[in-house]
């Protein structure tokens, strides 16, 4: 149980004084509709609660969160204090992911409280009651069965009755995000813009779809069919949030696969530890570039991810070889496309990743492998990671080889452009690094470069050979004079095109022919 700091302790407090403050007029008022205060308060709770009560042999997703139709019906309809009362119950039942859980519980219900009497609030100030009919707040059965003259009575302003809705469901999710916000800073210590940051920009969209459920819910239980007909409502709009939320769950999982993988491909070669999540960075760099589509992007990014998983097949004395290989040990390693691709073959959510995973050491050339493909032949994601895989090994040290600088790099991608990689895939990574800059999001290594936006390959024609400069560069065959030989491990010279290394998808260099950002 982590120990709350003592300003986020008295936030919390603030915060239920507050709910306390907003909801305390409902109790000392003889106007409060208590008959749908309690319906809409136990139609709350039964929501909160079904979560963790056994649903058809399984247990609703974990990603579900609050289902707000049923408070934001509850502004449409009460006053501002009792669509606060409202909003209590639930907030206080909801599931918590980690302890103390009755804090968190009391903190949620303190914040929704809070943010429903806003909404009301908002609400009632736009004129919300007489648009959606029935009068006041207080009208909230069926008007029918009050004896309204007829239709006309019921029937809510249309379209008019939206703007005070939507400010309500606005204001409702502002005031969410704020208090979130708010806590953040003050439990995890962090910067209040930092702490804020894109909470309202996600959550928008969600609460307002929630706003127009409750809205139509409202409008229904004003009817002469009443809370029936409003459950009718109610049960689709809660049937999409468990769909939507059982997509993010199994999104989760897969996720979680992909960083198993990962992990396991690091542990076994500790030379290349974070360079499966920087490949996949650069990928989706050059994907970005090339535009792509989010959901083509995504799929990319993974494949750079993924793109060495066939290591695991591989023996780790060979991954871990610290001289030079055999002609047999590099026809073991360069099983490794094939071995990734059959781990991953049956992993239907990686579609065209699969195919970069088998191809990304083809060569545009023919001279690749593992099935020699030329140009058009090899996938796009196979070219796209095959830049990228070459790019990170050349910016990042290894117990063979030194680090080159990443404009020395960038220029070495465009000489092998056209006969080792796509020309396309080199300039759009170049491109993008020179308008954005390279900054690796995940590494271990101390010696990766950062370049800053507008830097690009410019710099590469001064950049010389940098401090990594190995003075048995060109013994080892490195193709650019003074550069560190990035085939520390490389067959002799004129050996051919495939370097000593030339399995590794983070092992780089030039053994005679071959190309420097070989990988």
């Amino acid at each position: 149980m982590r120990v709350l700091p003592p300003v986020a302790r008295a936030y919390i407090l603030c915060a239920v004084l507050a709910a306390c403050a907003c909801a305390f007029p409902a109790l000392v008022d003889s106007a409060t509709p208590w008959p749908s205060v309690g319906l809409l308060s136990v139609l709350y709770l039964g929501c909160e609660l079904v979560k963790v009560c056994p649903l058809m042999g399984r247990r609703v997703p974990e990603g579900l969160g609050s289902f707000f139709p049923v408070v934001l019906a509850a502004v449409f309809l009460l006053p501002p204090a009792a669509a606060a009362l409202v909003a209590l119950p639930g907030g206080l039942a909801g599931t918590v992911a980690a302890r103390p859980a009755w804090v968190r519980r009391t903190w949620h219900g303190a914040q929704q409280a809070i943010a429903a009497w806003t909404a009301g609030q908002v609400y009632g100030a736009l004129g919300g009651p007489a648009a959606l009919g029935g009068g006041s707040f207080g009208g909230t059965g069926p008007v029918g069965a009050g004896g309204a003259a007829g239709p006309a009575a019921w029937v809510a302003d249309f379209p008019y009755v939206m703007v005070p809705a939507a400010a309500a469901a606005i204001a409702f999710c502002l005031v969410l995000t704020a208090l979130d916000g708010g806590i953040l800073s003050a439990a995890e210590r962090r910067p209040a813009a930092t702490a804020w940051r894109g909470l309202a920009t996600r959550s928008l969209a969600p609460h307002c779809v929630h706003g127009l459920a409750g809205l139509m819910m409202a409008v229904m239980w004003r009817s002469p069919y009443g809370l029936p007909a409003a459950l009718l409502v109610l049960l689709p709009m809660y049937i999409s949030c468990w769909v939507f939320a059982q997509y993010h769950r199994e999104r989760a999982a897969h996720q979680a696969t992909i960083r198993a993988l990962v992990q396991a491909v690091d542990i076994k070669d500790r030379y290349t530890r974070g360079h499966s999540e920087r490949v996949g960075q650069a990928s989706a760099m050059i994907a970005r570039e090339l535009g792509m589509g989010e959901d083509r992007l995504e799929v990319v990014r993974i494949a750079g991810i993924l793109h060495d998983v066939g290591k695991l097949g591989v023996p780790t004395r060979l991954l871990r070889k610290d001289g030079p290989l055999t002609p047999e040990e590099r026809r073991i390693i360069e099983l490794h496309p094939e071995y990734g691709h059959e781990m991953v073959r049956g992993i239907g959510f990686l579609g065209e990743a699969r195919a970069a995973i088998l191809h990304h050491h083809e060569r545009v050339d023919g001279s690749g492998y593992p099935y020699g493909l030329t140009g058009e032949q090899i996938p796009v994601l196979a070219r796209v990671v095959a830049v990228a895989d070459a790019f990170d090994a050349m910016t990042s040290t290894r117990s063979y080889s030194r680090a080159r600088p990443v404009p020395v790099a960038l220029a070495e991608l465009e000489r092998c452009a056209g006969a080792q990689f796509d020309p396309e895939m080199v300039r759009a990574l170049v491109d993008s690094i020179g308008r954005d800059g390279w900054h690796p999001k995940v590494t271990s290594e101390e010696d990766l470069q950062v370049i800053p936006a507008g830097a690009g390959a410019a710099g590469a024609a001064s950049a010389g050979p940098g401090p990594g400069v190995a003075p048995d560069a060109d013994r080892a065959g490195s193709v650019l004079a003074g550069l560190p030989a990035q085939a520390g491990r490389a067959g002799e010279p004129g050996a051919g095109p495939e370097p000593g290394r030339a399995g590794l998808g983070a092992d780089g260099g030039a053994a005679g022919g071959g190309s420097g950002a070989q990988t």
